[in-house]
């Protein structure tokens, strides 16, 4: 039976290239000369450091022009709060997505559920394996997928005729 695997992976190793060089451009870069700006990756979060909110948010600019110039999609990061640190500093913690969350797999099922296709999807772990009997209607499912959840970048992979 004709099944793929909608998943959520995003390419470390692109991400680790990225942080590389916007590394480099703040050590680079005449506004950021004498401040504690600086970016890091530990465990699947992003931590950015830096004197100011402003300057926060250049670093964060800059982390997503690499990114997108990598074609590392930035909804894979889920920013959180700004928060000070000790003196005068402020730091923030983007996370990388990794895994559809139980929550989104269901709304990828309902999705299948709801339409038309003659499809059945199963939540295996942190991926969605969807079966049907007709490669087109995997196709249409795959377009119906990306409609539902608009704010995830899927990729579907393990497609099997």
């Amino acid at each position: 039976m004709p099944s793929f695997d909608t998943v959520l992976e995003p390419n470390l190793v692109e991400i680790k290239n990225a942080l590389e060089q916007t590394s480099k451009e703040i050590g680079t870069r005449f506004d950021f000369k004498g401040s504690a700006a600086a970016v890091e990756l530990k465990d699947k979060e992003i931590f950015l450091t830096a004197d100011s909110d402003f300057q926060i948010g250049q670093v964060d600019d800059i982390l997503r022009a690499k990114l997108s110039k990598r074609s590392v999609d930035v909804r894979f990061l889920d920013a959180g709060k700004i928060e000070k640190t000790g003196g005068d500093k402020v730091r923030q913690v983007l996370k990388v997505r990794e895994g559809i969350a139980s929550e989104d797999g269901k709304k990828i099922q309902q999705a299948i559920k709801g339409s038309k296709l003659k499809l059945q999807a199963a939540i295996q772990g942190e991926a969605v394996r969807v079966s049907g009997a007709k490669r087109d209607d995997l196709q249409a499912g795959m377009a119906l997928i990306r409609q539902a959840l608009p704010d995830l970048p899927l990729s579907f992979n393990n497609f099997r005729d």
